[in-house]
């Protein structure tokens, strides 16, 4: 087996995220049972913020996720987290990859890391999901609202996740750090940006349930299976904690406020009904059938703090790229983004508000 072979999307690892494979070799060999080496190691490509690599080894495959090197902020980059959601959800029957061991030991290959079982198939980062037909799109939301659903509705203290972050007050918190992270990297004034950090904090909804969160739930962050229009496993839980359901499903939602060609990619606009993909309206529909809500009050105040959210995070990465700290080689085009992502943010409040 050579890297190419691995898995799709695998290529040599980056310079930069090397390691001693022998050291892993053998850590795996006494921590990891059945393991067997020497491993073939790959990389994949991609926007995670956290090196993922696909190794096979003993005629298996397994994924590799680690902190990157280097100096990080202190709650970034939380594989710890990750290994324990993912860890936890597994015996639920929830879409995750079986897990294997965590190791936090750095002199291992030089940061934490974990390893889970390496799940085939099919990643769809547009949300018009291209190259099937309109049958399998709308069975394919059908599932990434299943899979919402569901995790909005786990036990979090019965599989023990009970401090796995903060209960109540979750949306307040959430405008807090993000107002400061804006401001600490702010390159120049973006009005909409201004109301919308004046607006959002006297309009929280009273509302407060507190449950299991993604925090990035997308179709970027799922694998449909190989060949049948359903999600097999849900990745990325780095943003994962306890928090407010409607925000993890706003923006689920933020694809049906933008246009196709947006960089983040979008379904406004597009003849949804001929596609196969359920309006906004239907898919809320499905959601609440599926979690036992009346409906959902206050929806774009949740939308509007999704796109502040992501306007704030734009911005961030700007600040990066104009201080040349940025290693994303698509860092100035992401950072663009911060300005339209509030105008769209406030649009919505403007529309709600009748102006």
């Amino acid at each position: 087996m050579d890297v190419a072979s691995l898995a799709p999307g695998v290529e040599e690892v980056l310079e930069k995220h090397r390691f001693d494979v022998g050291a892993l070799e053998r850590y795996l060999r006494e921590h990891l049972e059945g393991f067997s080496g020497p491993p073939v190691i790959g990389q994949f490509r991609g926007g995670q913020s956290n090196p993922t690599y696909c190794l096979g080894a003993g005629g298996r495959r397994y994924v590799l996720r680690r902190k990157p090197p280097g100096k990080l902020l202190p709650s970034a980059h939380a594989v710890d987290r990750e290994y324990r959601v993912i860890t936890a959800l597994g015996p639920t029957g929830f879409p995750v990859p079986k897990t294997y061991v965590y190791c936090g030991d750095e002199s291992v290959i030089g940061t934490p890391f974990y390893v889970m079982d390496y799940v085939p198939g099919r990643v769809f980062a547009d949300p018009l999901l291209p190259g099937v037909t309109p049958k399998e799109r709308a069975a394919m939301y059908d599932s990434f609202n299943e899979c919402l659903a569901r995790l909005h509705t786990v036990d979090f203290a019965a599989i023990g996740l009970a401090d796995f972050g903060r209960s109540g007050q979750y949306v307040a918190r959430q405008i807090h750090r993000w107002t400061g992270q804006y401001r600490a990297s702010e390159t120049e004034r973006i009005e909409a940006m201004e109301r919308l950090i004046e607006w959002l904090p006297p309009h929280i909804p009273a509302e407060d349930p507190t449950t299991l969160v993604h925090g990035d739930f997308r179709p970027g962050n799922t694998l449909m299976h190989p060949t049948e229009p359903r999600v097999v496993a849900v990745l990325d839980w780095e943003l994962s904690t306890l928090g407010h359901p409607l925000s993890d499903l706003a923006y689920n939602c933020i694809p049906y406020h933008l246009p196709p060609e947006d960089s983040l990619g979008g379904v406004a606009g597009v003849g949804l009904a001929a596609s196969g993909i359920p309006t906004e309206e239907e898919y809320l529909t499905a959601y609440c059938r599926r979690t036992g809500r009346t409906g959902v009050a206050d929806w774009e105040f949740y939308v509007a703090f999704s796109l502040f959210r992501l306007a704030a995070i734009a911005q961030g990465i700007m600040g990066r790229f104009i201080a040349g700290t940025a290693n994303d080689p698509e860092a100035a085009e992401r950072g663009r983004r911060a300005r339209p992502l509030a105008e769209a943010g406030w649009a919505l409040i403007e529309k709600r508000r009748g102006t």
